[in-house]
């Protein structure tokens, strides 16, 4: 589809936006730092989900000021249950230099933006285009699934040419609107109408008489995307280990997979130590051991197979340096875990109070 054909879906689109669109809390009066907040909570979370945590986040910390200076514990504990955490330090890292380059606030230029850590080309092009309305593409993938569709474009849609063509021919398009409407309709379209999973609701979708892949019956052809190398698959032991009333936290290593969070003690399986023998190495001398059964948590690259024990402690000879013993109120109100340890965590409390009832 040439661009000059392309300028046409501005009008329908628009239209449809003005009317359709959902209510969301960022776009209610967008400003630099909520689009900035919102655009990066909403990577790989359903909006949905991301509404409430929106909410508390900004009530929280407000300016960019306040983020910069929050504790990282307490961001953490923010964030939690959106997983990717290095997102959230990232933003504080661009939070920081926000207030050391720009007086706190974020600057108006595409390329200043993509300096700033954890500021990829959408993100930029997201603040860029709705908050401060300049003619930047703003290209994910509800974009990429919409524009695919209407040109039938086959090419792999993970390639930064493809990503590059369709920002190049978006920014055209935009130097004829309003971009802040014209990006957020087209994200719309993508996320409500022009939908990834199952078919498409062509029917109602307002640009339906200009998309090549509805008079060609292929909605489902597009968007193209090569096969993903397989995840690497990690068997991990599990202890929800209780001690007077109180579970054992350790932190996580600075570097590699949720780094510097709080975790459930855990062993890998293939480390061949059985699970009493890692309690003795633990201090843990006696107690009661019940299983917690089996999950799993998939990350982006990795999958974690795992298997869960609840440990009631009775005697402890030493205590864990890396261990810190926590109440379940104190875990709610100060700890952030990774929603990979949430089935643990919520099976070892049930478990825990029942052995108090006894």
């Amino acid at each position: 589809m040439e661009n000059k054909e392309l300028k046409k879906i501005i009008d329908p689109l628009i239209c449809w936006y003005q009317i359709s669109a959902r209510e969301l809390p960022w776009r209610k009066e967008p400003t630099a730092y909520g689009v900035w907040v919102s655009e990066i909570m909403l990577q790989q979370t359903r909006v949905e989900a991301v509404k409430e945590y929106y909410i508390r986040f900004m009530n929280q910390l407000p300016t960019i000021k306040d983020l910069a200076e929050v504790s990282q514990e307490k961001l953490l504990k923010l964030w939690q249950g959106l997983g990717y955490y290095n997102r959230a330090k990232n933003m504080q890292k661009a939070a920081i230099e926000v207030m050391e380059k720009y007086h706190g606030k974020l600057p108006m230029s595409y390329e200043a933006l993509l300096k700033l850590k954890g500021i990829g080309e959408y993100t930029a092009g997201a603040i860029c285009s709705i908050a401060f309305g300049l003619p930047e593409a703003a290209v994910d993938g509800n974009v990429l699934r919409v524009m695919t569709r209407l040109t039938v474009d086959d090419r792999d849609i993970m390639t930064k040419e493809v990503k590059k063509d369709f920002s190049h021919e978006i920014k055209e398009i935009l130097q004829h609107t309003n971009p802040s409407i014209f990006n957020q309709a087209l994200m719309e379209l993508g996320a409500t109408i022009c939908l990834p999973n199952g078919l498409p609701k062509c029917g109602i979708c307002p640009l339906k008489q200009y998309c090549q892949a509805y008079k060609e019956n292929r909605m489902m052809d597009f968007p193209y995307k090569a096969a993903k190398k397989p995840r690497k698959i990690e068997n991990r032991i599990m202890f929800f280990i209780l001690f007077e009333n109180k579970v054992a936290l350790r932190k996580r290593t600075e570097k590699g997979l949720l780094s510097n969070l709080w975790e459930l003690p855990n062993i890998l399986s293939e480390e061949n130590i059985s699970p009493f023998q890692q309690l003795l190495n633990w201090g843990i001398l006696s107690g009661k051991v019940e299983p917690l059964g089996k999950a799993k948590h998939i990350f982006t690259h990795i999958q974690w197979n795992m298997e869960g024990y609840f440990v009631k402690v009775n005697n402890l000879q030493k205590q864990q340096q890396d261990f810190v013993w926590v109440t379940e109120e104190e875990m709610q109100k100060y700890y952030a875990l990774p929603s990979a340890f949430r089935h643990y965590i919520k099976k070892g409390w049930e478990e825990g109070k029942k052995e108090h009832e006894f």
